[in-house]
Order: C-alpha cells, then structure tokens, then sequence
C-alpha cells in the first residue's frame, strides 16, 4: 500500500537535505511524542490534545483521549451503563463482519495489531502519523492490512480538528476480502457520559437538519454532531461549559453522504456497510476520511458546513519511501507532491 514519493520533492519544495539538518532550530507548534507503553502523544503548542493506544494489551488501537478548548475530554472509554459495550474506546476503527469474523466487539480473540509506524510529522499547521496493522481472526490469520494517517490540527477558538485517512486492502497473498453488510463499522465514537443525550444533557444534530437519535438512526447526513455539557476545572473553580465533536464523512468517500448509526446513550459512528458489504482487492483497496472536530459552543450549522467544504477541498496523504536522510518513510499531502506551495488550512 505503500506509495513512491518523487525524488524531487523535497528541491521542488526548496528544501536541501543537507541545509534542512543544518537549519536554526525553531520548535514546531504541534507536535508528535512517542511515549512508553506503546502510546503517542499529539501535541499543540506544547499541550496533550489527543493520544493514540496501541499496546498488545487491548484488542485494536484507539484514541483517548480527545479535548476540546476547555482541555477537558469530549470522549469515553467504554459505555456509561453496560460492561458489554467496553469496545467502544472513545475513538476507534473496527467491523463487524469480515470473511464472517467480528473484528468488533470484545470477546472474538480477534485482533487488529498495528505492526509499524512509517513516519511521525511535526510542524506549524499540522502534526501527522502514519502507521500500519493487519486485522489477524482468532487463529492468527491476516484478512486486512489497514494503513491509518491521522493529522491534528488547531483550529480557531482553542478547537481541534482530528483528520484520519485508513486504507485497506487485502492481506498479502489473499485475492480478495469481504466486508459484510452491517451497522457497526468503521469508525465509532463514544462521547463522555454528560455529552450523552441520555445520561447527560448533550444533544445529536444532523447536516440535514435532523435532531434526536430517531431523526438521525440510519439515515444519510453529510455530518454529525454530539453536543453538550462538560465539566472543567477542580474544586470550588469547577464550571460546567458547552463543548462537542462534529463527525464529518469526506466527499470523496464512496458511499457518501453515509448513512450513520448513533444512539442517544452517546454513540455515533458512519455505517459504511449499512447498505451492502463491499470488497476488498489489492489493485481497489478501500480508502476513507473522516474528520472530528472538537468545537467549544452547541453545534453551528453554517460553522459545520464551512468546515466540511474545507475538508471537502483539502487533499489526502500519500505514505511514501523517505527521501530525506536519516528516515525510512514519509508522509505527505498529496497537494505537497502535485503543488510544493501547499495548501492553506481551516
């Protein structure tokens, strides 16, 4: 899966490898650190606003947490009122049915083992990470080998905005694989309990208009929002704000604008295969983009559909061998490779 990066970027981008190592050193507002227990740590201006799981302690890799402005944690791990809902670890890719194996909830012994990382990227605009996983069923045999770059990037008003890309294909040697129709996959979301509609006082609104888990349960929305109370702050300076994540399905991904499957217990995830299974083969592997973006406020509409225009025209990642000394893979926009200019942010 891994593409080829021109061997000219770097000059076309002005960049000499040799002046690159030489340059005055100047810290980079976000940040990727690799931290011990299999862990790393996305970083703006010097602040923790999200960290990635991937120990072989839990069955498949995962973020927690997520903060919003106020640097409290919009998301939770496992469900507020049922232990057999302990798979839902605040943000995570998964499917129900693959080949027949549920690679979803706790309890299958199947697992979704990331195997490497390619490339952390710091800088002004943005902090990167790409990484790769095979999803193995229980006997150990590899269906899906899943590469995931995630982007983090600061927005106004002290918010964040989570882009991830996965792409996945086929283990090597299979000809094809199966994902079956289903409700559950690929990427779910579990809010904190107070952004629950049910145990808190947090509210689901869709692009379309749509309120409540009834107006929005399987049906299609360009994106998605969970909204409601949090606490910040200890002690007698605690305060309780308003913050939320808004859920945004890319354009370009196939089956889109995709039908979505939330709950008012604070659950939303896009049900890719809510419609029918799909396909994986080595020469069309699958290739989706979503971002969250964690927002201070109750949902804004004509905020919301701003931001999805913008992500609507941002480019996706290549994943690439490095060219740069000292690197074995890199990771870059694909406007960086098409334009050395770049592209602007939110």
């Amino acid at each position: 899966m891994i593409r080829s990066v021109p061997l000219s970027l770097l000059a076309a981008l002005g960049i000499s490898p040799l002046l690159a190592e030489q340059a005055t050193f100047e810290p980079p507002r976000c940040e990727i650190i690799p931290l011990p227990r299999q862990e790393v740590s996305f970083r703006i201006d010097g602040i923790e606003r999200c960290r990635w799981h991937f120990g072989k302690n839990y069955p498949r890799p995962f973020f927690y947490p997520l903060k919003g402005p106020s640097g409290t944690t919009l998301t939770r791990m496992g469900h507020p009122g049922a232990a057999n809902h302990d798979h839902h670890q605040s943000i995570w890719f998964a499917h129900h049915d693959v080949e027949g194996e549920s690679f979803w909830a706790n309890g299958a012994n199947t697992r979704i083992e990331q195997t490497l990382w390619y490339a952390y990227r710091d800088g002004s605009d943005e902090a990167i990470m790409a990484t790769g996983a095979i999803w193995r069923t229980a006997d150990g045999t590899p269906l899906i080998e899943q590469e995931t770059v995630a982007s983090l990037r600061p927005h106004d008003r002290n918010e964040i905005a989570l882009e991830l890309q996965i792409t996945l294909a086929p283990a090597r040697g299979r000809e094809s694989t199966e994902l079956g129709q289903t409700n559950f996959g690929l990427l779910g979301v579990r809010v904190a309990k107070s952004l629950s509609h049910h145990f808190g006082g947090g509210r689901l609104t869709s692009s379309e208009g749509a309120v409540g888990e009834e107006a929005i349960f399987e049906e299609r929305a360009r994106w998605v929002d969970y909204s409601g109370p949090v606490v910040t702050g200890t002690g007698a300076d605690r305060e309780v704000v308003t913050e939320g994540i808004t859920y945004f399905d890319h354009p370009d991904n196939p089956r889109h604008p995709c039908h979505w499957h939330v709950r008012s217990d604070g659950w939303m995830g896009a049900s890719f295969c809510h419609s029918g299974g799909w396909t994986l083969t080595p020469e069309e592997p699958l290739v989706l983009r979503y971002l969250l973006h964690a927002h201070g406020g109750d949902c804004d509409p004509g905020r919301a559909d701003a931001i999805a225009a913008s992500f609507a025209s941002r480019s996706g990642f290549v994943v690439g061998k490095a060219t740069r000394p000292h690197r074995q893979f890199d990771v870059f926009r694909e406007s960086e490779i098409e334009d050395p200019a770049g592209e602007s942010g939110d």
